[in-house]
């Protein structure tokens, strides 16, 4: 399913004008942000806009790759040149002749093909691993780091003068967090199409509460995380008619727990040791227990509200009966 960029946010909308005044200039790009904050987008629209456009686009995540693997990934190799190459391989550069080449990941290339990518830059040109011809190369650059690169050129760990060639203009992407009028925006975006993925008829919208959770959690997984975390909460609903009021962050919540049946449940302990005062008013006493009891339960489960059901011995349903007779959603 394609990606697209979604944003309203006045910083969002900053980086796009940025985009489209520099795919037009055939100068190296450098994109800057966390992961998560939607780089290889945004290097499809710099390629996109871009006189480019009709030419092939390469991506190559850089991290991914050892350092020889990444010399023959980049600039191709001859036959022979090592153990195994049975056959002329075409490199990325070759690949992307005359269109864009993508690379993320940056400032994990050893510093042999950082050297090899300065004089692309330079000169434009390169040689196969193993090989003595000199080849052209017509590639335009975008490249993209989640670390901060000047910082690691002053520590010697990247090399300066390849950052000076890259950085003609730099893409600061910013955290999602800093995007607080896009979050609501992308959120129904992404339950959207993960209603149209699980052939649902509509989409109910987020609870309030729901919608106010996912304006103050932090995102340090950016709009990365936050697809996951909507994705999950649409086919986690038990009502695709009824708003979206469960929000689970973390997956992980409650594994170390699993299992562990060595201590009485709480509920049990308060009967056996509480003292209550008589003469009481049992009703207002029993509805101020069951909300005490709902919200640690809540509280425990970080508000995934199936786990905090099974936590007090209770369905789903009766839990949800629970939380609207005390009219807590």
């Amino acid at each position: 399913m394609k990606q697209t960029l979604i944003g309203q946010s006045s910083l969002f909308l900053a980086v796009l004008d940025k985009v489209s005044k520099l795919a037009a200039i055939e100068r190296p790009v450098l994109i800057m942000g966390e992961r998560g904050t939607g780089k290889e987008l945004i290097a499809q629209r710099l390629h996109y806009l871009s006189k480019r456009w009709d030419k092939p686009l390469v991506s190559l995540n850089c991290a991914a790759l050892s350092e020889g693997i990444v010399d023959s990934e980049l600039f191709g190799h001859e036959a022979g040149s090592f153990s195994g190459a049975t056959g002329k391989h075409l490199g990325r550069f070759e690949r992307a002749e005359g269109g864009s080449l993508f690379l993320d990941e940056l400032a994990t290339t050893p510093s042999s093909v950082q050297e090899k990518l300065l004089r692309v830059i330079e000169y434009g040109e390169y040689e196969r691993v193993g090989g003595r011809k000199t080849l052209h190369s017509d590639v335009r650059l975008i490249c993209a780091t989640n670390v901060n690169l000047l910082e690691l050129a002053q520590q010697g760990a990247f090399r300066s003068d390849l950052l000076d060639r890259l950085a003609f203009d730099v893409i600061l992407l910013p955290r999602l967090q800093q995007r607080r009028d896009d979050i609501l925006l992308l959120a129904e975006h992404f339950a959207l199409r993960m209603c149209q993925e699980l052939a649902l008829p509509l989409f109910a919208s987020f609870s309030a509460q729901c919608q106010q959770r996912l304006l103050e959690y932090a995102w340090p997984g950016n709009v990365r995380e936050l697809k996951n975390v909507v994705e999950r909460a649409v086919y986690l609903n038990p009502d695709p008619a009824q708003p979206i009021s469960e929000i689970i962050f973390n997956p992980f919540a409650g594994l170390n727990e699993v299992g562990n049946t060595e201590n009485p449940s709480p509920s049990q302990q308060d009967i056996e040791n509480s003292t209550i005062s008589l003469p009481l008013d049992y009703k207002h006493w029993q509805q101020t227990q069951d909300i005490q009891l709902l919200k640690q339960a809540l509280q425990h489960a970080q508000h995934n509200q199936k786990n905090a059901a099974g936590l007090l011995g209770l369905s789903y349903h009766q839990f949800r009966g629970m939380l609207r007779k005390y009219k807590m959603v």
